[in-house]
């Protein structure tokens, strides 16, 4: 038999095949736990120790995953069972988030212990994405992968963009450490699902795989460096991802700490940042009417800056809920453009690749831009935060204006 029976019938939809409903309703509700606990953490913490530096580093923990273990975690998801595999990153995931609100429970104020949660929880996080894109592979024909994939990122996005309105919406709840709780049932719900799920796979053996696996990277990494559009582009993200760490992490410590406001109007207030990336979501087909994806890159830079100086002179809940919205709405943009001008830009044969390292260097400054932002607010105050990102920004699109970045007209390879 087979070990793809989907494959002898390349007719059918996407639709009708229950491995990828399954896999694509797992992973909606994992992007959506993600985004609950990702905010609920940084939150916790604040209601533990009132500091900036602590949020910050909660947050910069969080991106070191992706950094350090990457590698390792494609080499080891090569070899191993994908759906076993699957399931025991999801169950992990629930065995820490429950561990954690116990704790929390029972008057554990350990910040090691939620750092460690945070690390733990982004690790098998990662490690069930990437065998997810396998099980898809997997479980389809190859004619369908296309159709499946942007399925996937139109359900995750939509989940992504509404994360922010369903997160705020839990910050009403009386305890914080509640909202993991709710994730534990989630990724339950989501780990039962997956469990239904028939696949027929076969383990390769380590050896089959090792040398291929440095030789695949390598010519993704040679395919970016030539790519003199691509290259430019990771480049910019690396900052701009950076200036968009540091004004997620300050804006909650702003709100709290400057803003005073309470857990109830601070979930209202971060809701408009969800409905900003709808709009976003929107407004982008229309805006590929007038600009091209590099142009979009490039304007929108400027545009998330700008938001920045709403947030500077913001002295109510209105006026950051408004500056909020048009964050989002320009974040939105900004994602969406990056992704297409990836795919526009690299080979069909080596998107996977590409993919995979331009998305570890995205991250590359997070980590350090987040947790320098904490020690700033505490130092000299969050609107200097917000100051500085501003300037960043205006570089950022100085550069890419003047840069092949606005010139692409369009796809130039595969």
């Amino acid at each position: 038999m087979s070990s793809n029976i989907t494959q002898a019938q390349p007719e059918i939809s996407i639709w009708r095949s229950p491995a990828f409903m399954i896999l694509l309703g797992t992973g909606a509700i994992m992007a959506l736990g993600n985004k609950i606990y990702e905010l609920a953490l940084p939150l916790i913490l604040y209601d533990l120790t009132k500091s900036s530096v602590v949020m910050s580093t909660m947050r910069g923990i969080e991106f070191l995953p992706n950094l350090l273990l990457a590698m390792f975690i494609g080499v080891l998801v090569d070899r191993v069972h994908k759906k076993r595999w699957s399931l025991t990153a999801i169950l992990l995931q629930i065995v820490i988030l429950a561990g954690l609100y116990a704790a929390i429970e029972m008057g554990s104020h350990s910040l090691w212990l939620l750092y460690i949660a945070g690390f733990l929880l982004m690790t098998f996080g990662y490690a069930y994405s990437n065998a997810r894109v396998a099980m898809v592979k997997q479980s389809l024909p190859k004619s369908m992968l296309t159709p499946a994939n942007a399925s996937y990122n139109f359900v995750t996005t939509f989940v992504g963009i509404t994360g922010p309105v369903l997160s705020g919406l839990l910050l009403i709840l009386p305890n914080l450490h509640l909202s993991l709780l709710i994730t534990a049932v989630a990724f339950t719900l989501a780990f039962i699902t997956l469990s239904c799920i028939r696949t027929h796979e076969e383990t390769a053996s380590p050896s089959s795989k090792r040398d291929g696996f440095w030789k695949e990277l390598h010519a993704g990494w040679i395919e970016l460096r030539t790519n003199r559009l691509l290259w430019t582009m990771t480049i910019a993200v690396i900052f701009l991802n950076s200036t968009s760490g540091m004004v997620d992490t300050t804006i909650i410590f702003f709100a709290k700490d400057e803003l005073k406001l309470g857990n109830a109007l601070l979930g209202l207030v971060f809701s408009a940042a969800g409905i900003g990336g709808l709009a976003g979501s929107l407004l982008i087909s229309k805006l590929r009417g007038y600009f091209t994806v590099g142009q979009l890159i490039t304007l929108s830079s400027l545009c998330v800056g700008l938001t920045s100086i709403i947030f500077y002179w913001s002295h109510s809940a209105y006026v950051l809920a408004f500056g909020l919205f048009l964050y989002g709405l320009f974040e939105t943009i900004s994602t969406v453009s990056i992704w297409t001008f990836r795919q526009e830009t690299t080979p069909y044969q080596l998107i996977g690749r590409v993919s995979g390292i331009t998305g570890s260097i995205f991250k590359l400054g997070m980590p350090f831009a987040i947790i320098a932002s904490g020690w700033i607010s505490e130092l000299s105050g969050p609107r200097t935060v917000f100051l500085i990102t501003i300037g960043i920004n205006m570089l950022i699109f100085a550069v890419c204006l003047f840069s092949p970045l606005w010139k692409h007209r369009g796809a130039i390879k595969g």
